[in-house]
């Protein structure tokens, strides 16, 4: 039999969404967080660039609102925007009195710096490595509560526990996760179970997220019938460092708010002809200016021009971007850094409420993962982590009062049948199938040839797929192939449902915005794809 625990709060995910939930709802209750690899080894982890938030004399709420609406494209829900705005200046100061450490000016105030979109500095940092200071500080704080906070390295969730099995009212009580080091299936019950799992850029061939972004907590929160929306708008960040050796290293949109410039080879600028904020236009407009250029010219990449500034400017500015290009052979103080486009963020996600409540009772949802309706068609920069802090806390609060729903008598995990595989090469071949198509397909610029031919290919994929994994013993990277597959087709799907363009979500067939489409797309079982 499966070993079996219970805790109040089961948390999927150790990133700041995880993290900040756990430590305010452990006031008030036990907390498990389970987490893939490492606890460190979260999107969260990787962000450079810093948080957003109305800081500066010069700035004002309404700013920031109008700036997320604008970049939004009419999808943002007004209300989400404008709590998250304000709540957004106390959650810095909380993360400040966690032990975070913000570049700071000789007055002692926080140094704002500015992003694509925004019309003022407003966006905190610690230097260009926030999200690794961020979730230092974070684990910390969660290590120092002792036993009120457990944390499960090396665990992953295989599916979410519903009461619907046994009759009544849909609701989550907890979930199934496997052990990575035994390879064993455990039972988690808990009053209620966040979902804090990240985004699913490794759908994608080129990304700027982690080997763990695989979109498992949409696909977990999908098969259990949660609401999922606007997966068609993943965000491609326009500026990811073009080298061989340089996986999923990202050149932060901070060093265009320091007014780098993007170039083509031979030294001209072109983003003039496509935004009148030219390099600092919003990203998915940069991002598919250099898709197009790419293509135009047949070049491999372009370039991100910051020689203007001194090497000590940028060696202070922006240490670990130059260590790495350093390494690379790339000196930035006197040579253009080589950039592309790579997915970067899942804009849609699950849906939920402003307290982070998805559609199934005891089921809640932060961060990357969730759509509470801050992002819209395009995230504002720097909008991710604010929006993590916001509605993990909200989350905490809401959770108090969740009710236990477990049934008395409840299946433990069985799969008595299936054996060990001699065949895993289906696994990575379908995984390496699903990221190429991805690209090619469902990529920055899409059509509607295009969509049915990904849509046809991941319904034979996902055929394949669901006959291994219940003719064979569960493993990792099973467990993740069956997860992008699903979070592929829900993006696929919800791209074919849009016939517009609009934000990130860009059709040669339909390249103007259409009203009739002023909203979101909505999927669930029964109608979208076949679980």
């Amino acid at each position: 039999m499966a070993e079996f625990s219970e805790t109040d709060y089961l948390v999927i995910g150790s990133g700041l969404a995880g993290l900040y939930f756990a430590l305010h709802a452990s006031e008030h209750g036990s907390v498990t967080i389970i987490t893939k690899k490492a606890p460190r080894d979260a999107n969260t982890n990787y962000a450079q660039g810093g948080i957003a938030a109305v800081l500066g004399s010069d700035d004002s709420f309404d700013s920031h609102v109008e700036d997320t609406l604008r970049v939004g494209e009419g999808l943002c829900k007004r209300d989400i925007v404008e709590l998250t705005v304000r709540e957004a200046p106390a959650h810095i100061h909380k993360l400040a009195e966690l032990g975070a450490e913000f570049g700071r000016g000789d007055d002692g105030k926080f140094a704002l710096g500015r992003e694509g979109g925004h019309s003022a500095r407003r966006i905190v940092h610690a230097k260009d490595l926030t999200g690794a200071e961020v979730e230092r500080a974070l684990l910390a704080a969660v290590m120092a509560k002792g036993d009120r906070i457990r944390i499960l390295p090396d665990h992953m969730a295989v599916d979410l526990l519903s009461t619907a099995k046994y009759g009544g009212p849909n609701a989550c009580f907890g979930a199934f996760v496997l052990d990575r080091n035994t390879n064993q299936v455990e039972t988690i019950v808990a009053r209620a179970t966040v979902l804090a799992s990240g985004g699913s850029g490794k759908v994608y061939l080129y990304t700027t997220n982690p080997d763990v972004a695989t979109g498992d907590g949409v696909a977990l929160a999908y098969r259990i019938g949660a609401q999922v929306a606007n997966m068609e708008f993943m965000q491609f960040h326009p500026t990811a460092l073009y080298h061989p050796l340089a996986k999923s290293f990202l050149i932060s949109e901070a060093l265009r708010g320091e007014g780098g410039v993007l170039k083509l080879r031979d030294g001209s600028t072109f983003m003039e002809r496509y935004h009148e904020m030219k390099s600092l236009a919003p990203r998915d407009v940069v991002a598919r200016a250099i898709d197009n250029e790419l293509k135009r010219t047949g070049d491999d990449s372009v370039f991100l021009d910051m020689t203007h500034h001194t090497r000590d400017f940028l060696v202070d500015h922006f240490p670990n971007i130059y260590q790495r290009c350093k390494e690379l052979g790339i000196d930035m103080a006197t040579q253009p850094i080589p950039v592309v486009p790579a997915a970067h963020y899942q804009c849609g996600g699950i849906v939920t409420d402003s307290s982070g409540q998805t559609t199934i009772k005891n089921l809640f949802a932060a961060g990357e993962v969730a759509a509470p309706g801050l992002h819209g068609a395009c995230r504002l920069a720097s909008n991710s982590l604010l929006g993590a802090m916001v509605f993990a806390k909200r989350a905490a609060d809401a959770v108090k009062d969740a009710p236990k729903v477990a049934p008395p008598a409840f299946a433990q995990w069985s799969k008595d049948a299936a054996t060990d595989s001699d065949d895993a090469i289906v696994v990575s071949q379908n995984w390496d199938e699903i990221r190429r198509m991805m690209w090619s397909y469902v990529g920055i610029v899409r059509s509607d040839k295009r969509l049915e031919r990904a849509r046809r290919r991941i319904e034979l994929i996902r055929e394949e797929i669901r006959e291994y994994y219940w003719n064979f013993s569960i493993t990792p990277d099973l467990l993740e192939l069956r997860n992008i597959a699903i979070v592929a087709h829900l993006i696929i799907e919800s791209a074919r449902r849009r016939k517009e363009s609009r934000g990130l979500h860009y059709n040669l067939d339909y390249p103007y915005k259409d009203e009739r489409y002023l909203k979101d797309t909505v999927l669930m079982r029964g109608n979208g794809p076949t679980i």
